[in-house]
């Protein structure tokens, strides 16, 4: 396993492995299709800004969207009409309520916002409809481009939530009375039952996510999903109204905008850093993934990705990715001499945290093992690492170390040397040039 894949994965296996055993929570039976999940499910996945993934347990099976396709077909709302007329219709006010509360205003009749039902059922019938673009279509369409690939419906799934929909029928009847539906309440929400029932897996969710996190666009296919102030909309709401009446206290504690679903998918959102999605249909009574919402606000915990932490600039850690022969340190003869061959470089610079750390270990594996025999990591112009960091960039090392891979770090300040030292430890050195040489160098004896 590579560095950068090991150091993240390696946290996502262990959250797994912690959590895997929690009994605790219901499956969603009063849909029925929904109560045949296998209540042992459980992955999680996370997608950098890059659109480099990981994942582990059931990261690639199939489950339905359900609530967690809200903020995705509010952010198509937004993008077709604009936040001035989206708000006419739907307000955007946490509403303090579970999510198929009846949640209107008393003068307008609006929705408090688009992540609970009634705002949700409101939204989706916003989207314009037209012969040559149904509304559904488009839904499906914005759907799978946040995702990165073409996603299909559950019939079975739909099915099931079209005989025990009564409450959401009511919502839409009720919201029609008081004149803010903008089409038929029947076909309103048959179109929301169907947009619930779109199939995904955890690895979709982690992209759809890391799309909203990335401004917009998906960053596994490039494709700019929806404009930047749109992304930043959508977060917003989905902070203050995606966990529905425990939205205050996740963002307090996890810190990460987010959305669950009946269905046991979770999803959170770290702004220019990752998309991260979570999937085990057990349920706590607010209707929330009780082993997603564990390993997620575990994990913000772990790795420090509370919102309102301070995070390194995106795009600005690595600086060099390179081979020791392109650089002027050494004479040729003696680095073709070497018994370890050519020297891989890395250099980075600023303050390294987890969203830091992974793009710098992901450089580290990007030159070939067969061409490179060692490695050197160049911090000269790194002016912070955080605990988090410092575990990563270490543990990633000692498993270039151990694929037999000379590793060295040019850190005079000894950042990454660990009390005692130790056989994985890294090799610390003041400058590159010595990093280099020491890589180049034959072993004694």
């Amino acid at each position: 396993m590579s560095a950068a894949t090991g150091a993240v994965t390696d946290a996502l296996r262990d959250l797994h492995a912690r959590f895997a055993a929690v009994d605790e929570g219901e499956l969603a039976d009063y849909i029925p299709q929904l109560a045949l999940a296998d209540p042992d499910a459980f992955g999680l996945a996370l997608i950098s800004m890059d659109g480099h993934r990981y994942g582990t347990g059931d990261a690639d099976a199939p489950f339905t969207l359900q609530s967690v396709s809200k903020p995705f077909v509010y952010a198509l709302a937004l993008d077709l009409l604009g936040l001035d007329e989206v708000s006419r219709w739907v307000n955007a006010e946490p509403s303090g309520e579970a999510f198929n509360a009846i949640s209107l205003e008393r003068r307008t009749g609006r929705p408090a916002n688009a992540m609970v039902n009634a705002g949700a059922i409101v939204t989706t019938a916003l989207i314009p409809d037209a012969p040559g673009a149904p509304r559904f279509g488009r839904i499906l369409d914005c759907l799978g481009r946040f995702a990165g690939r073409p996603l299909d419906v559950d019939e079975r799934v739909y099915a099931s939530e079209v005989v025990t929909g009564d409450r959401n029928r009511a919502l839409a009847y009720l919201i029609r009375s008081n004149g803010p539906l903008p089409m038929d309440p029947v076909a309103a929400v048959e179109t929301y039952f169907r947009q619930c029932s779109v199939r995904v897996t955890a690895l979709d969710l982690a992209a759809m996510a890391a799309t909203l996190a990335n401004g917009g666009v998906n960053p596994l296919t490039g494709d700019t999903v929806v404009p930047e102030p749109v992304a930043a909309q959508v977060l917003a709401v989905m902070a203050t109204c995606g966990m529905y009446d425990a939205s205050g206290d996740w963002l307090l504690r996890v810190g990460l905008p987010a959305k669950s679903g009946v269905s046991g998918g979770l999803i959170a959102a770290g702004p220019a850093r990752f998309g991260l999605a979570a999937y085990s249909p057990r349920l706590n009574p607010a209707g929330t993934s009780v082993r997603g919402q564990l390993a997620i606000a575990s994990l913000s915990r772990r790795l420090g990705l509370h919102l309102m932490h301070n995070p390194a600039l995106a795009g600005s850690t690595v600086t060099l990715v390179t081979t020791a022969d392109d650089l002027p340190l050494a004479p040729r003869e003696e680095r073709e001499r070497a018994r370890y061959g050519r020297v891989a470089v890395v250099a980075a610079q600023g303050a390294l945290d987890f969203t830091a750390a992974e793009r710098v270990l992901y450089a580290l594996d990007e030159p070939d093992p067969q061409d490179t025999g060692a490695v050197v990591l160049d911090l000269l112009r790194v002016t912070d690492i955080d605990t988090v960091a410092r575990a990563m960039l270490r543990s990633g090392l000692a498993r270039l170390t151990a694929d037999g891979r000379r590793t060295a770090v040019a850190d005079p300040d000894g950042r990454l040397r660990e009390a005692g030292g130790g056989a994985g430890a890294p090799r610390c050195f003041a400058t590159r040039e010595e990093a280099v040489a020491w890589c180049t160098a034959e072993p004694a004896g």
